[in-house]
């Protein structure tokens, strides 16, 4: 059974999604939300193998709580946007799959969950010649899955190409980060806090002081105590500074 949590800020589409995956004896929806927070605050309390997560929600929208909820389970964007810069910004963000609405049919939605929960990353076609522009490959993509519906196909190994365009900010466990190279060499040499160096991996990203807070669930000022630390830290008086000192280190790194 792979459980799914479906957020989207229309109450219809939700009803209808969870309708038509409870509809199949190996998917269950175990959860709604309306927006970003409400997706988070969902995926901490029930766990589920699969968060279908949509891009523009009022509040905390898609791609904002996105960092967050990769932490927590695999997610596929589920959306009517197409735009290419929002479906890079999204594979760059943690997302393992884009489906436009309109561009599959309820069997290839069926086969793209499952296959989510499994690892395996899946793109719709609009979704699938935004990335193939993006890697240079002249949007070209792969041929259709046995779902129907396109993975990701520029590495040999689909997790591996996901985990390549996600930053450093994951974790292996809720609560408790990976230990990369570039978290121990900001707690090292920079003495950053964890809090601080994933305040600083969003700041190279080019997230906003709202957006960081809205994505790390704190307040703007709280952020900006971050900031101001970090900056006496890295020895930078701007966040260009900061974030050329910061990619510094990445390089450092390797």
């Amino acid at each position: 059974m792979t459980r799914v949590l479906v957020a989207d800020d229309n109450p219809v589409v939700r009803a209808g999604l969870t309708a038509l995956l409870d509809g199949h004896g190996d998917t269950e929806v175990v959860a709604e939300a309306a927006d970003g927070r409400e997706a988070y605050e969902a995926a901490l309390l029930h766990r589920p193998d699969v968060v279908l997560l949509d891009v523009r929600m009022p509040g905390v929208d898609g791609l904002t709580a996105l960092p967050r909820l990769v932490r927590v389970a695999p997610v596929m964007m589920l959306t009517y946007s197409g735009e290419d810069g929002t479906v890079r910004e999204a594979l760059r963000l943690g997302a393992r799959g884009y489906l436009v609405h309109g561009e599959f049919t309820v069997e290839q939605l069926v086969g793209a969950v499952r296959d989510i929960g499994l690892g395996r990353a899946h793109f719709s076609a609009t979704a699938a010649r935004a990335l193939g522009v993006m890697e240079g490959t002249g949007g070209a993509v792969c041929p259709a899955t046995s779902t129907g519906v396109m993975p990701w196909s520029i590495s040999s190994n689909p997790n591996e190409e996901a985990s390549r365009m996600q930053p450093d900010v994951g974790q292996s466990s809720p609560g408790r980060r990976r230990e990369t190279p570039l978290l121990r060499k900001g707690l090292g040499v920079h003495r950053l806090s964890r809090r601080e160096v994933e305040v600083m991996e969003l700041i190279a990203a080019g997230m906003s002081n709202q957006q960081i807070a809205a994505a790390c669930f704190i307040s703007e000022k709280t952020v900006k105590n971050h900031i101001n630390r970090i900056f006496a830290k890295l020895h930078s008086n701007s966040r260009t500074q900061a974030v050329a000192t910061w990619l510094g280190t990445r390089g450092a790194t390797g």
